[in-house]
């Protein structure tokens, strides 16, 4: 698994000591005495494993860590140092390093270590060679173990070029409709590059924060620079330094931001909130959105310097109505996840399965997975038949919130209440609940309403005396 290593360190002994005991393995070991030697030797070698000194010359051994992370991203980082900090060490595997080892060290630490990089990289292998297997077996292709799964033209598209952007640091901007997958995507793209996740990634969801917090999410505050910072907040981007950054539904970002995004991309650099020194960053960009970019340039709302500067590789994921042949390979890949969950067999009928791929979808993949998770919850299988798919499904028409017919009489407690819509409603809620362990945030995901809307029934149940403690299994948010 491992055949060759790099030594770099600028004392003579040290390195002819790490080239004694590795050899012993049967590997090749190349040595470097500089960290710009190290660097170079990127271009020329694969190295699986390296074990480089912390302090050196012109380039410490955390700038020959940085730039095995963009050159050879796979290969597992030795730090070696006399000066060992508690600091040092997190900087470092922070930036991604494997191991970190204080000098000085004995031959039977060096045996340690090169064994267990050994058995993380054949464990690793192993994990992908399952993943490709899985994904060959579903008629998709996987990326570091992200599955994207879909035989159609427009996915294959999708896919190749999540393969090409994998090698490269480049910015990528993906698009398309609310629920499409385009956060999967963006995973793939980052795991295909950092395979053995060593490198951060980071997310934001940039629609998700409050205007005037944005800034200090992006970039950090120091103390006292507002009310209520009491201590300095390192922000995204310094979280992501020499890895990967999503900034989800990037159309979300205020015009007064964007000309701060902009600097930060052209420059590499920023200053936190209240601070004045400079902090650079090496940080690969993926955005994604449902927004058209260029209409919103057209009317004034995103900056067009901006949007030209994000827009370097884009990436159109589809809508599943344009995808129908894909419906019946991911209905089956998501139900036996959700067998998996529900410990017991599941499975789709013939009908059900066309009655999926007829159906045009406007919540997309997202809509998909919410239809499939309730039905593990409310049906008992092992077969799903078309009878259990809601009426207007089978209309083309869109999902309703709740499929009360997947409620039995039985849970209700007769056959004359399990016709009553107040009831059926407020036994799906009972069963979400027990299903999410009282974790209403997610019941209301399964049910299709918003968690507002369950908060409010349940506050309408047990007004009515409907409902009472006993049924909250939790009463967790």
């Amino acid at each position: 698994m491992i055949d060759k290593v790099l030594v770099c360190d600028d004392e003579f002994m040290i390195r002819d000591v790490l080239v004694e005991t590795l050899s012993r393995h049967g590997v090749e070991v190349i040595t470097a005495a500089n960290g710009e030697e190290a660097m170079k030797l990127a271009d020329k070698h694969d190295f699986q494993l390296i074990f480089c000194d912390y302090k050196m010359g012109k380039a410490n051994g955390m700038d020959v860590l940085k730039h095995y992370r963009t050159k050879s991203p796979a290969s597992l980082f030795v730090l070696m140092t006399a000066y060992g900090t508690i600091e040092t060490a997190v900087e470092a595997i922070k930036l991604g390093a494997y191991d970190f080892i204080l000098k000085p060290f004995s031959p039977d630490q060096t045996d340690v270590i090169f064994e267990k990089a050994t058995r993380w990289l054949q464990m690793n292998s192993e994990r992908q060679y399952l993943a490709n297997e899985l994904a060959a077996r579903t008629g998709g292709v996987t990326a570091g173990g992200k599955e994207l799964l879909g035989k159609s033209p427009a996915m294959q598209e999708v896919m190749k070029l999540v393969r090409k952007v994998a090698r490269s640091r480049v910015t990528v901007l993906v698009t398309g409709e609310s629920g499409t997958g385009k956060e999967m995507v963006a995973s793939a793209i980052e795991a295909a590059a950092n395979p053995d996740r060593k490198a951060p990634y980071i997310r934001l969801n940039c629609a998700a924060v409050p205007e005037n917090l944005i800034e200090s999410e992006l970039f950090g505050h120091e103390k006292g620079a507002f009310t209520g910072a009491s201590e300095r907040r390192v922000g995204r981007f310094e979280l992501a330094d020499g890895g990967t950054l999503l900034l989800d539904e990037i159309g979300e970002i205020p015009l007064a931001m964007q000309s701060k995004l902009l600097r930060v991309l052209q420059e590499s650099e920023f200053e936190r909130v209240g601070g004045n020194r400079t902090v650079k960053v090496d940080v690969r960009i993926i955005a994604s959105t449902n927004r058209d970019l260029r209409k919103e340039v057209d009317e004034g709302r995103f900056r067009e310097d901006l949007y030209y500067r994000l827009n370097v590789i884009p990436i159109q994921v589809p809508p599943l109505r344009e995808r129908a042949g894909d419906i019946e390979i991911l209905a089956k890949s998501m139900l036996e996840k959700a067998a998996r969950r529900a410990g017991r067999p599941l499975n789709f009928s013939r009908a059900a399965l066309t009655a999926l791929a007829d159906f045009s979808w406007p919540g997309n993949v997202r809509e998909l997975e919410n239809m499939i998770e309730r039905l593990s919850v409310l049906e008992d299988g092992p077969e799903i038949g078309a009878e259990a798919l809601p009426s207007s499904l089978m209309k083309g028409r869109p999902m309703p919130q709740l499929h009360a017919a997947a409620v039995s009489p039985a849970a209700t407690g007769s056959l004359s209440s399990s016709f009553n819509l107040h009831d059926l409603e407020r036994e799906t809620i009972k069963q979400a609940l027990r299903h999410t362990k009282g974790q209403k945030s997610r019941a209301a995901d399964l049910l299709g309403f918003t968690s507002r809307t369950l908060r409010n029934k349940l506050d309408e149940y047990r007004k009515s005396g409907e409902w009472d403690a006993d049924q909250e299994f939790g009463d967790n948010n």
